[in-house]
């Protein structure tokens, strides 16, 4: 019975039974067949020699596309345990092996003590399995035959997921003298693997157990070919370079302390990036009419249980008794908002009502997953909330569309894609209206020209949303704003507002952010400018420099015009000589350093050193002081100087 094939274009032919997907390839050209790498079948990725089934939808997968790589990176991780199983014998024994985001990993018990002066000849042996290039060979096996012959080889730890297999089959590959458990897919061969390197050596517990045994795992980084490898390479030393927890403790912005993990500790460096970032807002908030307000840190639990909160969030939630009665610290603001629109009685012609806030918020996140100040659990946003009606709901989403793309932008220059998320299967309200807001949406990103994709489905119970990806300076891609429509916890906790028709209607709520966590923005923003933070931002804006004991009395007249100016600066009187102030300075990312010795304060002037261009010879020092003040923005908004 020949096998129906359905191609992406929608045309359809037909295949002799038993044919595979290379066959399919191969039928079409030579060069497909050459560049294929796997196959989606019915919309699974499958081993281009399995058997195709009677009808399916077809897609190869190309070397190249990021589906084949994945395919490539778990070929990789079997070439690795093929070649642990030649170095280290049949002692070694193995657990998984998947692909991750830069590559793959192997879970391994060696015989004996391994480090990662063992690598190179790892990653060789590796290199002559590639060399080789023999075929992964697939076996779909009674469950029980697997057994036996995992059992024959002394793979406990295979014998351990076939515990957990509920099919009465399982599949074995084979590549050269390599046996291995597994269920796919893998390239055709070992030579069409991509271009790797072995990265680093960790431990694991066996199954992520801490009462089990702890795993060697093996790290390797692969992509499509040797050029992307370097350029990876390349971006991850830069990265490590940019790591925002390094950088702020060699900037001195910010600390953290055990005894209260997940707080961070904002130094008076990192205290003046936070209240610019601040005030950058609240200066915008005042030009988009937004009014702020100050709510309380500590809410009873009915609060919570009105909102939904306690039942579906209080893990994350940091518990307290008070009086005999359960509270909480409060972990998002929107709750307490609501209670600020039901105060009093509210007319269609309040609405928008823009409510924003910088009130701190606590989440009771794992301690294993805190990281820098990407990860906290007490922290701020520039968290707002939108009343409007569903008549509205465009024009404000608008405003909210115009403000990230002003800050990111104009003012960041960050890059920056959006993702519509729509109505999931399970939702609460009406399927009209959650057609209308998603239109709405849509229609604002189309407007603006807002790079987009649909996440079909995506959007949370309540409403759909938007959410917004940024990149940085390394191109690496971090969600920060979000705009989401609310039509249920208005209605939930009963907050109305009269229409003009007379009768009372719940409004539509907008959750909004637009740097999100300024924790967690600070983070991203020190990794983006690798710590040289645009002049508005820097912490300290110009250092003056004495070249000597009998130019301190110059160095604090010149310091003494900044600082009355509103530039901030240091005076460094250490008794350093200058090259080195010069070089402290430029290590600390001081954007400007004025050099003054007897011939600067002969003449009034300062000598200027830019952290970026060098020196930029001698200048007045009332003239620098104006240049300086115009190039800040005192008077203007911050993308001014951006």
């Amino acid at each position: 019975m020949p096998i129906r094939v359905k191609f992406p274009d929608g045309s359809a032919k037909e295949f002799p039974d038993g044919s595979t997907a290379l066959d399919v390839a191969r039928s079409i050209s030579k060069g497909l067949a050459k560049a294929s790498i796997a196959a989606k079948v019915n919309g699974q990725v499958r081993d281009l020699s399995r058997p195709l089934p009677a009808e399916c939808d077809l897609v190869l997968l190309k070397e190249g596309t990021p589906e084949a790589l994945e395919v490539q990176r778990h070929s990789g991780s079997h070439v690795l345990a093929g070649a642990v199983r030649r170095l280290y014998g049949p002692d070694a024994k193995f657990g998984v092996g998947p692909p991750v985001d830069d590559g793959f990993f192997y879970d391994i018990e060696f015989p004996g003590k391994v480090s990662e002066d063992d690598l190179p000849g790892i990653e060789a042996e590796m290199r002559k399995i590639v060399q080789e290039n023999v075929p992964f060979v697939r076996e779909d096996l009674p469950k029980e035959v697997v057994v036996r012959r995992m059992r024959d080889m002394g793979q406990g730890y295979k014998l351990e997921i076939l515990k957990d297999i509920p099919d009465a089959t399982a599949s074995i590959y084979t590549d050269g003298d390599f046996v291995d458990m597994c269920e796919g897919p893998h390239v055709p061969s070992t030579g069409r693997v991509g271009a790797f390197k072995l990265d680093r050596i960790t431990g694991a517990y066996w199954r992520g157990n801490a009462a089990n045994k702890m795993l060697t795992r093996i790290y390797g980084l692969m992509f499509h070919d040797d050029k992307e490898l370097q350029a990876y390479v390349t971006r991850r030393e830069e990265a490590k370079k940019r790591d925002h927890r390094k950088l702020g403790q060699e900037l001195e912005l910010f600390m953290f302390h055990d005894w209260s993990p997940g707080a961070p500790f904002f130094l008076p460096k990192g205290t003046v990036i936070y209240n610019e970032l601040l005030s950058f807002i609240r200066a915008e908030y005042r030009k988009r009419g937004f009014q702020e307000v100050v709510t309380p840190q500590l809410f009873n639990k009915g609060l919570w249980e009105l909102s939904g909160h306690w039942e579906h969030y209080r893990e994350n939630m940091f518990l307290l008794k008070i009086d005999e009665e359960d509270f909480s610290l409060k972990p998002m603001n929107c709750p307490s908002h609501v209670l600020m629109f039901k105060h009093r009685r509210r007319s269609y012609r309040e609405l928008p009502m823009r409510i924003a806030d910088f009130c701190p918020l606590h989440r009771n996140e794992l301690r294993g997953v805190l990281a820098g100040l990407t990860r906290v659990r007490k922290f701020q946003q520039d968290d707002a909330h939108i009343f409007c009606t569903v008549e509205q709901i465009e024009q404000e989403i608008r405003g909210q569309i115009d403000f990230v793309n002003h800050v990111y932008g104009r003012v960041f220059r960050m890059p920056f894609a959006a993702r519509l998320a729509t109505r999931p299967p399970q939702f609460l309200g009406e399927a009209e209206t959650w057609d209308r807001a998603e239109a709405a949406l849509e229609k604002a990103l189309k407007d603006y020209g807002v790079t987009y994709s649909i996440d079909a489905g995506g959007g949370v119970f309540y409403g759909p949303k938007i959410d917004f990806d940024m990149r940085d300076a390394l191109g690496r891609p971090w969600q920060l704003s979000t705009i989401q429509l609310d039509f249920q916890l208005p209605q939930r906790m009963d907050a109305k507002y009269e229409g003009p028709d007379g009768k009372y209607h719940h409004p539509v709520m907008i959750h909004r952010a637009i740097l999100g966590s300024l924790e967690r923005f600070i983070g991203v923003l020190t990794e983006h400018y690798g710590g040289e933070f645009p002049l508005w931002l820097s912490p300290v804006q110009a250092v003056v420099l004495p070249v000597t004991d009998k130019d301190e009395g110059y160095a604090k007249e010149v310091g003494a015009k900044l600082a009355a100016a509103g530039v901030r600066c240091e005076i460094d009187l250490s008794n350093d000589r200058i090259s080195y102030k010069i070089r402290a300075s430029q290590l600390q990312k001081v954007p400007y350093m004025l050099v003054v010795g007897a011939r600067e304060r002969e003449a009034g002037t300062v000598a200027v050193r830019d952290r970026k261009k060098g020196d930029l010879g001698p200048v007045r020092a009332d003239d620098f002081l104006v240049n300086l003040r115009r190039e800040i923005g005192l008077s203007e908004n911050p993308a001014a100087e951006a």
